[in-house]
């Protein structure tokens, strides 16, 4: 059983739902506003199906779509890499469209997120991860609080063949409370 179970979690600016096919055609859309990163694997618009299909197959992951209020998708994200027995989360692969990027609307989505893993999910850890070279990425990481861990040189190998060295962030429980008011404040 997938673990954590698929939930929609809801607030002001934004609407994580469990992603579904329905969403595609919005996450096309999104995906071409953004377009490809060297450093970062976005699925092109002729993928996100596919992508959809692989992230709801994956026995370690719980993908969402992150709507507008409205209802429209302008982007996904996932736990995965996730521990049960450990109570550990990854926050990850998450794309969004431009038009959301350095707002509101990603701020309240992780802190929907970090809510639910922490105060739902029990969780003593929350991992993000991502490129070393992907300087956004890493300053919208470190904005919420997380604390730069590592650095993981040569971890994964990039579809293009060049060799990522990844950044690995946690958020630990007893950091929480402070993260979640910081948080907070940034939505006021």
């Amino acid at each position: 059983m997938t673990w954590p179970v698929p939930t929609t979690l809801i607030g002001q600016h934004v609407r994580l739902e469990p992603l579904e096919q329905a969403h595609a055609a919005d996450l096309q859309a999104a995906s071409a506003a953004l377009g490809q990163k060297w450093y970062t694997p976005i699925p092109a618009p002729d993928m996100i199906a596919a992508e959809i299909t692989r992230r709801n197959a994956e026995p370690n992951m719980t993908a969402f779509a992150q709507c507008l209020p409205d209802g429209r998708a302008v982007g996904m994200t996932t736990y995965m890499n996730t521990t049960k027995a450990d109570r550990r989360v990854e926050i990850g692969s998450t794309w969004v469209s431009p038009e959301v990027q350095r707002s509101k609307f990603n701020t309240e989505a992780k802190l929907l997120l970090l809510t639910h893993a922490f105060e739902d999910l029990n969780c003593i850890r929350v991992e993000l991860r991502t490129h070393r070279m992907n300087h956004q990425s890493r300053a919208a990481i470190e904005r919420l609080g997380a604390q730069l861990e590592a650095i993981l040189r040569n971890h994964m190998i990039m579809p293009d063949g060049t060799y990522r060295d990844t950044a690995v962030y946690a958020i630990i429980e007893n950091e929480w409370p402070t993260i979640k008011t910081h948080l907070e404040h940034k939505l006021t």
